[in-house]
Order: C-alpha cells, then sequence, then structure tokens
C-alpha cells in the first residue's frame, strides 16, 4: 500500500523543527508560523484565542493539504507587540484553561462517584 507509515503523522523526523517562523513582508508586525504534525484541532484552538487578545489585528490558520500533517498560523499585531509574543501568551492562557478545565472535571467526577448526584 502507498499509506505513509502512521507515525509520520505525529513525530518529528531527522533536523524537522516544530514550529518555522517567517516574516511577513507584505503586513506590516505580521508572521508566519508553521507548525509541523499538528492539524485543525490545534490550529483553530490557537487561532481563537489569538483573536481573544486585543493587541491582536488578524489571526488566521489553514491546512496547506490534507496528505501534508501542519498547519500555517498567519498573525498580525499592533506595533507595540510582536507576533511572536502573542503566539506565546495565546499558548500560556491555553495551557491554563485547560489546567483550569482539568480540575473542574476531576472535582465533578469525584463527585459523581462519592454519589453527590443522583443522575
Amino acid at each position: 500500500m502507498n499509506a505513509p507509515a502512521a507515525f509520520e503523522s505525529f513525530l518529528l523526523l531527522d533536523g524537522e523543527k516544530k514550529i518555522t517562523i517567517t516574516k511577513d513582508t507584505k503586513v506590516p508586525n505580521a508572521a508566519i508560523f508553521t507548525v509541523n504534525k499538528e492539524d485543525h484541532t490545534l490550529g483553530n484552538l490557537l487561532m481563537h484565542q489569538l483573536l481573544r487578545d486585543p493587541q491582536v489585528l488578524f489571526s488566521g490558520y489553514k491546512v496547506p493539504h490534507p496528505l501534508e500533517h501542519k498547519f500555517v498560523l498567519r498573525v498580525q499585531t499592533t506595533a507595540d507587540y510582536s507576533p511572536q509574543e502573542a503566539l506565546s501568551n495565546a499558548i500560556t492562557d491555553l495551557i491554563s484553561e485547560i489546567s483550569s478545565l482539568e480540575i473542574k472535571f476531576k472535582e465533578a467526577l469525584r463527585e459523581r462517584r462519592e454519589g453527590g448526584d443522583d443522575r
């Protein structure tokens, strides 16, 4: 069969970087981040988290081809805020939100097991 090996969709190969950053020369204060071995799940999360930041003017992503395991994220920010800083802050905020969700889920699960919910 001509299908690629399953591990190629999530393991970085030798010399392959997780994220590459390219300065967008057409738009001021913009950068293009290419994220390897990820898909719409992370691309959509990052894009929407970036759009919550008032200093981010534009955030969008695309998957160049369905058989390529990467997405391209374009970010434009205000003059006093770099796209790299915006992405770093978005990642930090997402990690804290997911940690909070995990804690709430575990608490609800524990309450359910202890009989706190009669459903």
